[in-house]
């Protein structure tokens, strides 16, 4: 519903997270191997009450922003976006997504999404700098951090455990002058 509209694109727009959102797809993509592949996520069930309370925690809360991503065309709330562990002190924060719905993967959402909210971040939170970090193996996310610029920062051996073993984080950063420079060159176009 577009009358809860936080942050527009072209394609896709955020918005917060509802009670509503319970009773759609969103609780079967933690429950799903396949979309938690590369995430902390899928180690226990995940109950429609979990994400009742989750999402009700999120009001008010401004350690953390956290969106649904909606596709336009057809209204649908395709996945999750989020700036986490806000500091306001540091002027930091970690940026995660996921894309829950298979039938939007590959669509360039995540990108749309990503803008938004690290425009967001740098401009209306003021941050100076945002983090994230990923499986050596998620080739996607990889690719959707460099693509926004952020640099790769360092590895964290063994860090992550999934699926029976150990696999690397790879953590990236982006800085806001780096962001500027980056939304200029895209702008340039």
């Amino acid at each position: 519903m577009r009358r809860h509209l936080f942050l527009a694109g072209p394609r896709i727009y955020l918005r917060n997270l509802e009670a509503g959102d319970v009773e759609g797809n969103y609780g079967f993509w933690l429950n799903d191997p396949e979309v938690c592949r590369f995430n902390a996520h899928h180690r226990f069930p995940c109950a429609k009450t979990d994400l009742a309370g989750y999402i009700a925690g999120l009001c008010g809360a401004h350690d953390r922003l956290v969106l649904a991503i909606i596709e336009r065309e057809g209204d649908q709330h395709v996945g999750n976006i989020s700036l986490q562990s806000i500091d306001p002190i540091e002027r930091s924060a970690e940026f995660a997504i996921v894309i829950g719905e298979k039938s939007a993967w590959g669509q360039g959402f995540s990108k749309e999404a990503a803008r938004l909210i690290l425009e967001h971040g740098f401009g209306a939170l003021n941050l100076n700098r945002v983090y994230c970090g990923t499986s050596s193996e998620n080739l996607p996310m990889q690719k959707l951090a460099l693509a926004m610029g952020f640099v790769q920062e360092g590895r964290r051996r063994e860090a992550l455990y999934k699926d029976y073993q150990y696999r690397d984080v790879l953590e990236y950063g982006l800085l806001r002058h780096e962001w500027q420079q980056s939304a200029r060159g895209e702008g340039a176009e």
